[in-house]
């Protein structure tokens, strides 16, 4: 696929092929029970993916070397740099409402002044082709952290101020439901249909 087609962007997800989202989920609910916001990528994204594994030194009598016993996985954390690029008037205000959502992540739910509880941030749901998730099961995550960086080096609207090019760095980290914890077994096996022999 061309990221291009006559100096134009060719937006990922067209006829039919993967895309690379960002889906925030407030209040546990799905976009499709009517919370929630969906920060569709048209560049793809720079995406780093890592994950570590603790192991205790346990010494023994006539060793040349520590036995190592495993104790516990690190958290999967996922590095996303969005790209977000104006091509069009229009833009400009859909670029602005990606940023505001992206932006809510890492801020607790608003509830009223004599509630004395609180809600944590919401959860985000990740897809980017089979790099990240799949069609059906996305990666859930939740945003540690975010920086954008407004560049001058580049043409901006005059009304708004916003850059024509910018970049969004996210930190995040993957959540699991406590009885689906994912095992080797399940990570050797993900493979998408396209990749199946």
């Amino acid at each position: 696929m061309k990221a291009t087609n006559a100096g134009r962007l060719q937006p990922l997800g067209k006829a039919g092929s993967p895309s690379a989202e960002c889906t925030i989920i407030t209040g546990g609910l799905t976009v499709a029970g009517g919370i929630g916001r969906k920060v569709v990528m048209k560049i793809l994204p720079d995406i780093t993916d890592s994950k570590s594994a603790s192991y205790a030194d346990e010494s023994a009598i006539g060793r040349t070397m520590p036995f190592k016993t495993y104790q516990y996985s690190e958290n999967r954390t996922i590095g996303w740099t969005a790209h977000f690029v104006v091509e069009r008037a229009e833009d400009v205000r859909e670029i602005f409402e990606n940023l505001r959502v992206l932006e809510s992540c890492v801020y607790p739910e608003n509830l009223s002044l004599g509630d004395a509880t609180y809600r944590p941030p919401p959860i985000c749901q990740l897809r980017c082709g089979l790099l990240l998730g799949s069609a059906s099961t996305p990666v859930y995550a939740v945003m540690k952290s975010y920086s954008v960086k407004f560049d001058t080096s580049v043409p901006w609207d005059q009304d708004t101020f916003m850059p024509f090019k910018l970049d969004v760095d996210m930190q995040f980290d993957v959540v699991y439901n406590q009885t689906e914890l994912p095992g080797s077994s399940q990570i050797l096996n993900d493979l998408g249909p396209g990749i199946r022999g």
